[in-house]
This record gives structure tokens, sequence and C-alpha cells, in this order.
């Protein structure tokens, strides 16, 4: 049972980078499957190029929709957002920048092992005038002809057909090369978009711990607490319907209120607000009118992403 508990322990505590984990191994093994049962290269000067972009972007395109979508913040940002007037202000660029860089990870592993395997590259390169001249140099006119054959092993000419093992090889060093050159180049830009959000944080470290354990226990707590009130408000209703009786009354937030705290997190610098509900029941506490005027704070970018804050009901 302690072991058991260790591991859960760890488990809550590194989530999001057990998450990411699983989320790159199924993308590179969905890729691997995908580059060896559905991709098939035409061999066709014509259809090389457009073929190989095609199935290298389109995947990664999707994934990175799919992403998106998927995220909670994102539908914090735009649900009512049409009804209420949209109006895109440095907040909300803000989170929507949060959004992206978060749903570009698998689209980028996809397109790096796409990348690291050769095969949409060499397609994709072996179709296009500038490997011709790059390639082929001062060869006979017959491999520019023949090199779309290439990834097929088709080529029949035999100068081409002597080179053909050749030609694989620098298509597919070149592929890796871009792969591995893009795999550093996130690595970095991810290395200093961390730096600038924490360097720009307010707050100190052990304070924005503690901000996220708040958050933690908060969404835990509302949804049972929504989820007790729900089924009650449902209960007495579904009973007086059958009933035909007046339904008792149950006090539920008004509009506004629900408004309020589905809006984005506004940083107070000179109060300790760890979420738009405390800020809420503090000002009405207070009946201070006084303006909320937000601070952009990249640091504290977590504070408007309530996936990140979800935890799992045990």
């Amino acid at each position: 049972m302690e072991k058991f508990r260790e591991v859960l322990n760890l488990h809550l505590k590194h989530r999001n980078a057990l998450g990411y984990c699983l989320v790159s191994l199924l993308t590179a093994g969905g890729e691997r499957i995908f580059s060896t049962t559905v991709f098939q290269c035409p061999c066709s000067a014509a259809w090389n190029l457009p073929y190989g972009l095609v199935l290298l972007l389109v995947p990664a395109l999707a994934l990175f929709l799919l992403g998106c979508m998927l995220k909670e913040s994102n539908c914090g940002v735009l649900t009512g957002c049409c009804s209420q007037g949209c109006r895109v202000g440095l907040r909300k660029a803000w989170v929507c920048v949060n959004i992206s860089v978060s749903a570009l990870v698998t689209p980028l592993i996809w397109v790096s092992m796409a990348l690291l395997g050769g095969t949409f590259y060499e397609c994709a390169a072996s179709g296009t005038k500038l490997a011709v001249r790059y390639l082929c140099g001062n060869s006979t006119s017959s491999c520019s002809a023949q090199l779309p054959l290439v990834p097929c092993q088709q080529a029949q000419a035999p100068d081409v057909k002597q080179l053909q093992k050749e030609l694989q090889r620098e298509l597919t060093a070149q592929s890796q090369i871009i792969g591995w050159s893009l795999i550093a180049i996130v690595i970095i830009v991810l290395l200093i978009f961390t730096s600038i959000n924490r360097c720009c944080s307010p707050v100190s470290y052990m304070r924005l711990k503690f901000w996220e354990i708040y958050l933690q226990q908060e969404q835990q707590i509302f949804k049972s607490q929504a989820t007790e009130h729900a089924t009650q408000l449902a209960k007495e209703n579904v009973k007086c319907f059958f009933e035909c009786s007046q339904p008792q009354e149950y006090k539920t937030p008004s509009i506004e209120d629900w408004q309020k705290i589905s809006s984005l997190y506004t940083f107070i610098p000179k109060e300790q607000y760890y979420s738009n509900a405390q800020i809420r029941e503090q000002k009405q506490k207070n009946q201070s009118s006084t303006s909320q005027e937000y601070a952009m704070v990249p640091g504290l970018g977590f504070a408007d992403s309530s996936d990140m804050n979800s935890t799992t009901d045990l």
C-alpha cells in the first residue's frame, strides 16, 4: 500500500511531465506506423514534392488544431466571446500564445520524427529542381529524369542505378540534419521562453508553488460542490415535475458572478488573490468598488490555464 501511495504521489507531482512524455511516445509511435503503412511515395516528378509535403505537414497541422481544441483554457477564452463582444487585448493574446506553444508539442514531435526517418523528405526532395541540380550535377539528363524514381528504387538508367544508394543516403542525411536542427531550435526556444517566463514572475518561487496547490484544491472542491449542488437542484426539479408542485428556492450564483469567475485572472500586485473566485468574495466582503486593472505578467500564465490545475478524482 505504501509503495502504491509513493507511485501515486510521484504521478501527481510530475503529472504534466509524464503527460507530455506519454503524448510524445504515442506521437512518435503513430508517426512510425503511419510512415510504414500509409505513406507510399508516388515516385513522380510532378507529385513527389506535394505528396511528401502534404503527408508531412497536414498530420502535424491536424495535431496542432486538435491540441488547441482540447485545451480547457482555450474554451475559457472563447466561450461566450461572440455574445459578449469579443475584444482581443494583450491579456487574451498572451493566453493564446501559451495555448499555441503548448499545442505545438505534438506536431513538432511528428515533424521531427518524420525528418529523422527520412522517408518523407526523400520523397519530397527527389521531385524538386534544386535536388536535381545538387545531386545530379553534370550527370546525363537521365539522372534528372529518373531521380524521382530513387525513393522507390525503380531507377533504370545505369548511371542512376549505380548512384541510387548514394543518393538515398545523401537525402536521408539531409533530412536527419534538418530534423536534429529542428529539435535543437525547439529546445533552445523553450529554454529561453521558460527562463523569461520565470524571470518576469512578480512573486517568489515558494509562493508560486503555494499558488499552484491552492488552484488545484480550489478546482477539486469546486467540482465537488458543483456536482452536489447540481444534483440537488436536478432532483428537486424532477420531483416537482412529477408531483406538480412548486420547487423549493435554491440559491444559485447570478449570471454576473458566473462571468466573473469564468473571465481571465486579474493580477492585483498589492493583494494576495489567487483566483477569480477569491477576488469576487473579497470584493463583496469589503464592498470595494476599486477597478481591477490587469497587469499582464507572463510568469503567472498558469493562473488562466484551468486544464493545468485540474486534478484526477481519487
